[in-house]
């Protein structure tokens, strides 16, 4: 199974902090923030990973990470995407990497409390389709908001202004082969990017979308709130041990 990590983007909503870096090159307590998604990755037993990155400090990336020696993996492939054209957009740059395989996509700004080995588990025992990890938020509406009918996902609606549930989905997808012909039908959303949200939905129109409910605390460190809050998170984590 592969793994990718989506790390492009410009990070303008933590402008002046981006100006000259990317986001997630940022800090979270005492680790630079793209180590915590290839960490999650690592513990749950995927070594052959691919970060997807943009902007004008994509370089920073390889001098940091180098060959994932420090990881115990024994290398880190590398995708530039060239504009900022959304996670699906992202996504579709590691085709040729994944080649045909189950990939456990992370974004790179998320952080977790708990492993996902269960997880990743279920969905290697699942004959197709994809995996999402959703998680009970208190501000949903930042989020992708899943809609349940009985024990299934029903619908998501991305960033909806009245959330009809409060389960937001984490920035944590588990795909198979089918993503890459699926990103390729999209179309651009009224931000002009390929959504995720709406790749996880062909998944639930074919009824091949199945989901977990994440343990422990996540967050995503994409605005000086939330990066505030992921140190906070990590430095007290980090203290209990």
């Amino acid at each position: 199974m592969k793994g990718v990590v989506l790390a492009g983007g410009l990070g303008t909503r933590l402008y002046p902090l981006t100006k000259i870096t990317n986001k997630h090159l940022l800090p979270v307590y005492d680790k630079p923030m793209i180590y915590y998604p290839i960490m999650t990755l690592v513990d749950a037993g995927i070594k052959d990973i691919m970060i997807v990155t943009g902007g004008n400090h994509a370089g920073d990336f390889l001098r940091l990470l180098g060959n994932g020696d420090e990881f115990g993996l024994e290398g880190i492939n590398y995708a530039y995407q060239e504009k900022e054209g959304g996670i699906a957009e992202a996504l579709g740059l590691a085709e040729h990497f994944v080649d045909g395989q189950k990939v456990v996509v992370v974004l790179g700004d998320n952080l977790i409390e708990a492993s996902i080995k269960k997880e990743v588990s279920e969905f290697k025992k699942q004959k197709k389709g994809a995996r999402i990890l959703v998680k009970d938020v208190p501000n949903p509406e930042r989020f992708g908001v899943v809609e349940f009918k009985g024990d299934k996902i029903a619908h998501i609606d991305e960033k909806p202004k009245k959330p009809k549930t409060n389960y937001a989905v984490t920035g944590i997808y588990m795909y198979d082969g089918q993503i890459f012909d699926i990103i390729k039908t999209l179309k651009p959303s009224r931000r002009g990017e390929l959504e995720i949200t709406d790749v996880n939905n062909r998944y639930i129109e074919k009824g091949e979308l199945s989901y977990s409910v994440l343990e422990g605390w996540w967050t995503d460190a994409g605005t000086f709130d939330s990066l505030l809050k992921a140190n906070q998170l990590v430095a007290k984590a980090a203290r209990k041990r």
